[in-house]
């Protein structure tokens, strides 16, 4: 809710609303001097985004019920899983603000374009949830691993560790089985025994780029295809 965003970024001095018994640093008091973290920075109402400029902007705050200007230096970080841009455009996020915010972006890839990241992630969160439960897991089975690097992860890396948690929970051996993941692991399995054409073609393409540094010339003739063909599969893979 507003006011308890604006109690808790901007804190309050004591009898400013029912129940404010004393006074209290906000977030952004207490950032001073350091960094402050906004998750889901698209969630925040129209009200609380003007606010949140007039802070970036002066670096200043006042508390809820308070009439004294309190100077803040900090770092502001912010996370989003939407596209602002569109957001803007559509009027639901302010244009000013996410040109403020957006100084220096960090675009992280969902789970499911970073696929080679997720035995590191299993074999972490294995050791983990093994020391969490107690429970002498050491590994897990190919073909488990084999789903989950295969499956399509809108939950990213989360849904990943909730996955583990889960097989952690109910495997009952020293080894997480296809049958200790959750039942659409099961399921997507038998769909994907082997991997498609095109998933093999996308990764080829992308390590010949790597290793050219993106030379489109020089891909090209390794792969034995003319420039416009890759340019055409560059778009249709969304490599980047």
């Amino acid at each position: 809710a507003e006011g308890i965003m604006e109690s808790e970024l901007f804190g309050h001095e004591k009898g400013a609303f029912t129940g404010a018994h004393y006074k209290r640093k906000g977030k952004f008091e207490m950032a001073d001097g350091g960094t402050i973290f906004f998750d889901e920075i698209g969630n925040i109402s129209m009200k609380m985004q003007m606010e949140l400029l007039r802070v970036i902007e002066a670096k200043q705050i006042t508390r809820v019920g308070g009439n004294n200007i309190i100077d803040v230096d900090f770092r502001l970080i912010c996370a989003t899983n939407q596209n602002l841009e569109k957001e803007v455009e559509k009027g639901i996020f302010r244009e000013d603000l996410y040109y403020r915010l957006n100084v220096f972006a960090i675009e992280l890839p969902p789970l499911r374009e970073r696929r080679s990241d997720i035995p590191l992630l299993v074999k972490f969160f294995i050791k983990k949830y093994a020391n969490v439960l107690n429970k002498n897991i050491a590994d897990i089975e190919p073909k488990a691993l084999d789903t989950l690097v295969k499956f399509p992860w809108s939950g990213n890396v989360r849904e990943l560790e909730n996955a583990i948690e889960r097989a952690a929970v109910v495997g009952k051996s020293e080894i997480i089985t296809l049958d200790d993941l959750s039942f659409q692991f099961n399921s997507f399995s038998d769909k994907t025994v082997d991997e498609s054409l095109a998933d093999m073609e996308k990764t080829h393409i992308e390590k010949i780029l790597k290793s050219t540094e993106w030379n489109i010339t020089r891909a090209a003739d390794i792969l034995k295809i003319d420039r416009v063909t890759l340019y055409n599969k560059i778009k249709k893979y969304k490599l980047r």
